[in-house]
């Protein structure tokens, strides 16, 4: 009789085991992408100060279906640890990249973040699972249009898109917690300062397409004294715009 009731309860386990697989055929190489990701920073790259992400992140990596966010026929390399074309001359950053950026922020669940390039809507998608609310500005429309279908259709109700150019931010929706802008600028855009609250972070890749550029870390006191620090090199396409 024992031996019965585990041969059951094994095949119950078993059987959810597939259940999950079925329904999420990406889970396991999701998987993969963390503990790769995990290992460089052990690895002590040094750009986060510690030697391991915060258990939020990884949840949020966990959680959002990157293979989503890419073209269909670059799927089955959708959890390779690599930037990704996505049409547009843009890219879907390096999820190693797109972990690091996360974890530096230091966002909060009742934090408002925006985001400037949205792209796709991967990195919005990571974040809006750690924040009350998430924004997120796209200068290219037929990317705006794709990525705010993309995020309605996959559940995503705290995240606000605009089709504009981000070098003004979201005025309106003013002051933000965080801000993190993943095209590369060749300086920090005032308006953005002037939107961030106070206490508040900014992560801006600083540079040109054809020199290195620099991944800045912008904080502004509870006072409003702005300091900004070089964190580590980082190759991302342009911020474009009329600025």
């Amino acid at each position: 009789m024992n031996h019965l009731k585990f041969c059951l309860f094994f095949c119950s386990v078993f059987c959810s085991m597939v259940s999950i697989a079925a329904d999420d055929p990406y889970a396991a190489k999701r998987a993969a992408m963390i503990k790769e990701i995990e290992g460089d920073v052990r690895a002590g790259y040094g750009y986060l100060e510690k030697d391991a992400l915060d258990e939020n992140v990884i949840g949020a990596l966990g959680s959002v279906p990157r293979h989503e966010f890419v073209p269909r026929n670059m799927r089955e390399a959708a959890y390779e640890n690599r930037p990704l074309p996505i049409g547009h001359g843009q890219t879907i950053s390096q999820p190693y990249i797109v972990a690091i950026m996360t974890n530096l922020l230091q966002v909060g669940k009742s934090d408002r973040v925006l985001e400037i390039g949205t792209g796709s809507g991967y990195q919005i998608a990571v974040l809006a699972t750690l924040v009350d609310k998430a924004y997120s500005i796209e200068i290219i429309e037929p990317l705006g249009r794709q990525a705010k279908q993309r995020l309605q259709r996959l559940g995503y109700e705290n995240i606000e898109l605009k089709i504009a150019d981000g070098y003004y931010g979201w005025p309106e929706e003013a002051p933000f917690d965080a801000i993190m802008v993943t095209a590369a600028a060749s300086h920090i855009p005032p308006p953005l300062i002037k939107q961030l609250k106070p206490g508040g972070r900014m992560l801006i890749p600083v540079g040109s397409r054809f020199m290195v550029q620099e991944l800045l870390l912008v904080q502004k006191s509870a006072s409003g004294e702005i300091s900004t620090r070089q964190l580590l090199p980082v190759a991302f396409v342009p911020l474009t715009g009329r600025h």
